[in-house]
């Protein structure tokens, strides 16, 4: 039997997975889950979220159909934690991977961690994984791998650094490699993500009478800018890079039109859309020519909002309604959602509360009662850095709470031993949303109050 992922407090429970689903196929008419997490697409990146120059119809069709949430965020800042707290509903105050790959600190996920797909699995879900998973060792058997995490199927790159190729000589099917003999030698014979989209529709379509879950992560638009084609924007007067990023964009909403039609008639599916951080300039990309972080401050590994807010669409005709949510939430609601929606159990310590009241027009839960988020990176790049004034090598954390928001910044790589060692800053997110305006000497009750939820938010 499964055990949840430890907590700040109280031991490791038994999650009684097996009851939920016996009572769950008494009546089975649960949805099957689409679950898409693009890589570094920003907050202002697709039309319904206030795109002008990319053109993403499918994706803005799903908004005008479905629920477009206006306060979501990722789980971090950079890739690896931001998807282990998707996957594991904890935030990175206590979750196994805290920062991108770096030599001595953990970049795997353990037994005793549990995602979501075990949860589903568990209640008779048929589940896949198709594209970037990013943790781990690259070999088929071990605890990190995504058959071993919850998925009966997977199909694309194991590592991090592997799913920057979008011209791989392999990817990875279930335990094995697939060679790509058309990439060998550095040729460019096979685009990856078309390879991924064509496997998710495959996986669709071998829908059976079980319900599925399908985690579709494709590595698009990450650097590099590779691309077959240009396409609508081979003759705009942009940098190569930037013509490539949107050409990637517009390709990534065409192979989500692709999954919307294998999609199967007899059950209802609900398909959720959202990104892992905030917008990148890596490979000569500049976000700020799309306005790819809307209307916020900062970028990919800021802890301001142009780092960490991203899109979050639902869609399910007959399951989600249509509008607008404004409702404060996190990644780590997604574990409590999905399993909600399957009849499974939910693990208690998990740091995020269930969207599905939200996303049917029930009453729902409420937010959590805090969002965290922690920060700690050896890489910088221009814009990020200038965003937070030099500072994006040195460990941050941030917290939200209602409307107040707090920024602080460690003297350097390594956590204060107490709270006084950190530069705060304080933004009111409801007339501030933009954190233009630092109120932290205005208000220092409130940053008192969230430096200490922020302390008692980590576990190291």
């Amino acid at each position: 039997m499964l055990t949840s992922s430890p907590a700040l407090s109280g031991p490791a429970v038994s999650l009684p997975f097996e009851p939920a689903a016996e009572e769950a196929r008494a009546t089975d008419d649960r949805p099957n889950v689409v679950l898409v997490v693009a890589d570094d697409l920003g907050y202002g990146a697709i039309g319904s979220y206030g795109q002008k120059k990319i053109k993403t119809p499918v994706l803005d069709r799903m908004a005008r159909e479905g629920l477009r949430f206006t306060q979501a965020y990722a789980g971090a800042a950079v890739c690896a934690p931001a998807r282990c707290s998707l996957y594991t509903g904890l935030h990175t105050g206590h979750s196994q991977v805290r920062q991108n790959p770096r030599a001595g600190l953990p970049g795997a996920l353990r037994d005793r961690d549990t995602t979501f797909a075990e949860a589903m699995r568990a209640v008779g879900y048929r589940t896949g994984l198709i594209g970037k998973w990013g943790f781990g060792p690259e070999r088929g058997e071990q605890p990190s791998h995504p058959n071993a995490r919850g998925f009966d199927e997977f199909y694309g790159y194991i590592t991090h650094r592997h799913a920057h190729d979008y011209y791989p000589e392999h990817l990875w099917r279930n335990g094995g490699r697939v060679r790509l003999k058309a990439n060998r030698q550095g040729r460019h014979g096979v685009y990856a993500p078309d390879l991924l989209r064509d496997r998710a529709v495959s996986f669709i379509k071998k829908a059976g009478g079980d319900p599925f879950l399908l985690v579709y992560t494709p590595n698009l638009p990450h650097a590099p800018s590779d691309v077959p084609s240009l396409g609508r924007y081979r003759a705009r007067p942009w940098s190569r890079a930037d013509r490539a990023h949107a050409a990637q964009l517009t390709r990534l909403d065409s192979h989500l039109g692709d999954l919307l039609d294998a999609l199967p008639s007899k059950r209802r599916t609900i398909i959720l859309f959202t990104s892992d951080n905030g917008p990148h300039e890596e490979g000569g990309v500049n976000p700020d020519r799309f306005n790819a972080n809307g209307p916020l401050r900062g970028y990919k590994r800021n802890l301001y909002e142009g780092g960490i807010r991203v899109p979050l669409i639902a869609w399910g005709p007959g399951l989600v309604k249509k509008g607008r949510s404004s409702r404060i939430t996190q990644h780590t609601d997604l574990f409590p959602t999905l399993a909600e929606f399957a009849g499974a159990s939910i693990p208690r310590h998990l740091d995020g509360t269930s969207l599905r009241g939200t996303l049917t027009g029930r009453r729902g839960q409420p937010p959590a009662r805090h969002l965290y988020w922690y920060r700690s990176e050896t890489h910088s790049t221009r814009r990020a850095n200038a965003a937070e004034n030099g500072s994006v090598t040195r460990m941050a954390e941030a917290v939200r709470q209602g409307d107040w928001k707090l920024v602080r910044f460690a003297p350097g790589s390594r956590r204060p031993s107490s709270d006084s060692g950190w530069r705060c800053e304080l933004y009111n997110l409801d007339k501030d949303p933009g954190e233009r305006r630092n109120v932290a000497s205005r208000h220092p009750e409130v940053v008192i109050r969230l430096s200490r939820t922020a302390s008692a938010s980590w576990a190291g």
